[in-house]
């Protein structure tokens, strides 16, 4: 089976659009009309606690058997899983009760009377199990916590749901890594009783793929030249190699499900092209099926029927999303439901029989609106937005540009201009943030955006780039990133900016860059290869060394580290090193000549806290501008609302001083969340004061 798979990728600050006034909708709120241009100095300032503070609600999923609705929304200010009935969301109640940092992703169990959802301690990422009983609402761990043998540190126990199936309700499978920290062991797992049993032992693979009866169907795992080998059973209590996918397929290529009788195997297949494919192989007779394919664009989500396991539709996301649909009746449905919405529809969850759908409509500027779908009676009822103090304020568009890299390379890319710039170029250079995407494999796409929104309001043009080594654009473009870090990934970078001062968009001296993990890492690079290219950067999470960053990764990371080999680097060889050392930021600190803030959680475990005290330590050393903020209970990017606010506050005073744009009061802020500023309080305004 191939669950979730057309959803819209909705996270907590992803939004979307309003449903048209006079549709066919029912119950869909009035539209509002968007306010008149006016010049920069009339347009109010939005508050930052609008754009990242809690949203009202948002992740709606609808129960198995379509009756219920459950939901992620505040309770007493912090996150938290609620479930109403689909047809009276005013019966709402909470059903998790966190009073911390929040419960924020979750899902269905089959019963349709439990909810299971996952929490780590302070973003530390090892993850417990967790099950509610919408019957009793009681909440009873499923995996054990990470236990600690006298005189030494908890083990990091990490569990992972591995498959849920219609045909065992009450029954997952799951992984934990309690035996060996590098491997994870699947588990049969029963929710109502907490029972576990051990259905196969990990011995070094990477990952398993199982069916819907949870029979263990193969395993992989990275071989030393960089290639996956997917392995079967070989019924002696082995295994025997079934595929090899070579290494620059690797990022393309994978098994993604069953249909119905487990004879069909659904991959996402490059091998023999270069955007990866749908396919089907018949693993009794060797027949392989193209489904669908895109030649510009990898493939992106699925919607699959849930319980008959037949391909409904397919997306594709090259600059904006387009769909391939093979289900006639969801093909009716589909057209009518994209008549009525006013940017990028989709399907946000849907029941076991498929009648019941939740519909997302995501603009650029303004909240996601979500729908409850009758496929049956093909009514359509509101159900709510997930921001709604966003309407009416002077949110701005994003542009979609196909940049070109000094080599030829198309680079998709989005920019977004301040109010009062009408079309798409303003009428004179602005100061522009350039802001880098994380992975780096991983991309940015159209839609809303809190930065974009954050920034323009300031003042500023931004800029997202999705440079060679971002995913979704073909095997080519990611494998051309390949040992490309600090190298051409950062020429596409500055190839983009010097797109965006050719075309009038950016002040060629107000340029800041900005980003988290590898975007952190990219504003690192960018403010030592290239000092004098950037105003200032903004690094949160990113490492400063390719050699400590490598050497440190999680030990249920073990099992991919040739992949980290053949993209970023060898840290275990003496020439492999050097090379690593020389694309790495705190090799060449002492280059650094402007403005730097860096942004932390002690808890990060993939780049840990040393890589900002490393930098942070030799920029002290040579008296160079830094600013340092730590989150003590944050992780891999800051997820309770007080220390995003927090952070964010003392960015765009920051931004405000070297780009001089606008900025909101830092206010209390800072004080609200739980950061620490050990270096650098006096380099941005107003901070000290807010921290008295």
């Amino acid at each position: 089976m191939i669950r979730r798979l057309l959803t819209t990728g909705l996270a907590l600050g992803i939004c979307g659009g309003l449903c048209s006034a006079g549709s066919s909708w029912a119950a869909t709120p009035a539209a509002v009309e968007a306010p008149a241009a006016k010049a920069l100095d009339q347009v109010p300032l939005i508050p930052r606690t609008i754009l990242f503070g809690n949203p009202d609600k948002v992740g709606p999923e609808i129960s198995p058997d379509g009756k219920q609705l459950a939901f992620v929304a505040p309770l007493d200010g912090v996150l938290n899983v609620w479930v109403a009935p689909i047809d009276d969301l005013a019966k709402a109640r909470a059903i998790t009760h966190d009073k911390h940092r929040g419960v924020t992703s979750f899902l269905w169990a089959f019963t349709g009377q439990h909810i299971l959802y996952t929490q780590d301690t302070d973003g530390d990422e090892n993850y417990r199990l967790y099950c509610v009983d919408l019957k009793t609402d009681a909440t009873r761990p499923l995996t054990p916590p990470a236990v600690a043998k006298p005189g030494e540190e908890a083990p990091p126990v990490r569990a992972e749901i591995e498959n849920v199936s219609h045909r065992f309700p009450h029954e997952i499978l799951v992984g934990l890594n309690d035996r060996d920290p590098r491997f994870h062991d699947v588990y049969l797992l029963d929710i109502l009783t907490g029972e576990k049993k051990l259905v196969q032992k990990n011995p070094d693979f990477s990952g398993f793929v199982t069916d819907e009866d949870f029979h263990i169907r193969f395993a992989m795992k990275y071989a030393p030249d960089g290639s996956i080998r997917y392995y079967e059973p070989d019924g002696k209590q082995g295994w025997k190699e079934f595929l090899k996918v070579p290494v620059e397929d690797t990022s393309n290529t994978g098994m993604m499900g069953f249909d119905k009788t487990g004879d069909i195997l659904y991959l996402r297949d490059s091998r023999g092209r270069d955007t990866s494919a749908l396919v089907a192989l018949n693993l009794k007779t060797g027949e392989k099926k193209l489904i669908a394919s895109d030649e510009r664009a990898d493939l992106g989500a699925i919607k699959s029927h849930p319980t008959e396991n037949t391909i409904q539709a397919v997306n594709f996301t090259y600059d904006r999303r387009h769909r391939q649909v093979f289900d006639p009746e969801v093909k009716k449905d589909l057209d009518l439901l994209e008549k009525v919405t006013h940017g990028e529809m989709g399907l946000a969850s849907w029941s076991l029989d498929d009648r019941q759908w939740i519909v997302a409509d995501l603009v650029d500027d303004g909240p996601v609106s979500y729908y409850h779908f009758n496929r049956d009676t093909k009514e359509t009822k509101f159900l709510f937005v997930h921001r709604q103090a966003l309407k009416g304020l002077p949110l701005v568009h994003t542009h979609a540009q196909i940049i070109k890299a000094r080599d030829g390379l198309p680079l998709v890319s989005y920019y977004s201009l301040p109010p009062g710039n009408d079309g798409d170029r303003p009428a004179k250079p602005l100061p522009m943030v350039l802001l880098v995407h994380g992975g780096p494999w991983a991309r940015d796409s159209w839609g809303y955006d809190p930065e974009h929104q954050l920034w323009a309001n300031r003042g500023y043009a931004v800029l997202s780039v999705n440079f060679r080594g971002s995913t979704g654009f073909g095997k080519k473009f990611i494998n051309a990133g390949n040992h490309e870090w600090a190298g051409k990934m950062h020429d596409d970078l500055l190839d983009a900016v010097k797109w965006a001062v050719d075309a009038g968009i950016a002040d060629p001296k107000k340029v800041a860059i900005m980003g988290g993990s590898y975007g952190g890492y990219a504003t690192l690079v960018g403010l030592t290869f290239t000092p004098e290219e950037f105003a200032c950067g903004v690094d949160i999470v990113g490492p400063s060394s390719l050699v400590t960053l490598l050497n440190t990764i999680p030990p249920y990371w073990a099992s991919g580290l040739q992949m980290f080999k053949d993209r970023v680097g060898d840290h275990t060889t003496e020439a492999g090193r050097k090379e690593l050392e020389k694309r790495s930021p705190l090799t060449l600190v002492d280059r650094i000549e402007r403005p730097l803030l860096i942004a932390q959680g002690a808890n990060d475990p993939r780049v840990k806290q040393a890589e900002a005290d490393q930098i942070v330590k030799a920029m002290q050393k040579k008296g160079l501008p830094i600013t340092y903020v730590l989150f003590p209970d944050e992780g891999h990017g800051f997820a309770r609302p007080a220390n995003n606010l927090g952070f964010y506050a003392v960015a765009e005073a920051f931004l405000a001083r070297h780009l001089g744009g606008r900025a909101e009061p830092i206010g209390d802020a800072v004080k609200k969340s739980t950061a620490k500023v050990p270096v650098g309080v006096e380099q941005v305004p107003g901070l000290s004061t807010a921290l008295d």
